[in-house]
C-alpha cells in the first residue's frame, strides 16, 4: 500500500517531521511518501494562505494520478483541510484531511474533546471544519497556545512548553476526555504530550494514516456519483493552462 502525504505548506524541514511521524505509525506493509508543493505559504496561519495552499494540494494529487507509482491513498496535512473537496474530485482513491481524521478518532476514545491549535486567529477555522463535519457537540473548546507555526520546527522546546500548559488547562477547565492537537506540524508530540496532560491526545497525521490504511484495506475509494465525481474538462487560462482538460471521465 502507497500513501502519499501532502504538506500544504512548502517547508521541507515540516514535510520531514510529517513524513517520520506517518513512516513510525504506519503498518509494516504501507510505504509513506511525503510531498508538498512546489509554490506556495511556507505556513498557513489563515484563510488567504488556505486558498494559496488548496491548489498546491489540488496539483500534488494529479502529479500522484500522473505519475508511475500508483497512489493508493492521500493524506492532506494541514489541520484546516484545504481543498479537501477539491482533491477528491480528482481521484479514485481515499483522501482524508487530518482534522476530519483526528475528529474521528476522537469521538471513539472518549465524549467530548478539546482542540488545541496554534493561533487564535486559526480558531474559527476549526470551527468551521467541526460544523461542516458534524462534531460541534463533540468539541467543548479551541484553545490557542500562540505558537506561529514554524515555531513548531525552529523553537520546538519553547512551542512543547507551551502546548503542555495549554492542554494541562484545557484538561483542568473543559471537562473532556481528550485532546486533539490542531497543526500537522505536530504530527510528532502526541507520546510526549499524552505523558505530560494524563488524557488520550489525538494528532491528524497519524489518525489519517491509520483511517486511510483501513479505507484501502476495505477496497473503499472515493465515489465517483454526485458531486465528487472527476471535474469537467474545460480550458484553464494564464498561470492555471496546466491544468486544462484533465481528461478524466467517469
Amino acid at each position: 500500500m502507497h500513501i502519499r502525504v501532502i504538506n500544504p505548506n512548502t517547508t521541507s524541514a515540516m514535510t520531514e517531521t510529517i513524513g517520520t511521524a506517518a513512516r513510525r505509525i504506519a503498518a509494516a506493509g504501507t510505504r509513506i511518501t511525503a510531498t508538498q508543493p512546489a509554490s506556495g505559504p511556507v505556513s498557513i496561519e489563515g484563510h488567504f494562505d488556505e486558498v494559496v495552499s488548496a491548489v498546491g494540494v489540488a496539483e500534488e494529487v494529479i502529479a500522484g494520478e500522473q505519475g508511475e507509482d500508483p497512489v493508493d491513498a492521500y493524506i492532506v496535512a494541514c489541520f484546516g483541510d484545504p481543498g479537501l473537496l477539491a482533491a477528491r474530485e480528482l481521484t479514485r482513491a481515499p483522501v482524508i484531511g487530518i482534522a476530519e481524521a483526528a475528529f474521528h478518532m476522537a469521538t471513539l476514545v472518549s465524549t467530548r474533546f478539546s482542540i488545541v491549535t496554534t493561533l487564535g486567529r486559526t480558531g474559527i477555522i476549526a470551527e468551521h471544519l467541526l460544523e461542516n463535519y458534524g462534531f460541534r457537540h463533540h468539541c467543548r473548546r479551541v484553545r490557542a497556545a500562540e505558537i506561529p507555526v514554524l515555531d513548531l520546527e525552529d523553537k520546538p522546546e519553547a512551542a512543547l512548553e507551551r502546548l503542555v500548559a495549554e492542554c494541562r488547562r484545557a484538561k483542568e477547565e473543559d471537562n473532556i476526555g481528550a485532546i486533539v492537537l490542531g497543526c500537522g506540524g505536530m504530527a510528532d508530540l502526541t507520546a510526549r504530550l499524552t505523558d505530560e496532560v494524563g488524557l488520550p491526545v489525538i494528532e491528524g497525521v497519524t489518525a489519517a494514516i491509520k483511517l486511510a490504511e483501513a479505507l484501502v484495506g476495505l477496497g473503499l475509494g472515493t465515489s465517483k456519483h454526485g458531486d465528487l465525481a472527476f471535474p469537467r474538462p474545460k480550458t484553464f487560462t494564464g498561470r492555471f493552462e496546466g491544468l486544462s482538460n484533465l481528461g478524466a471521465s467517469d
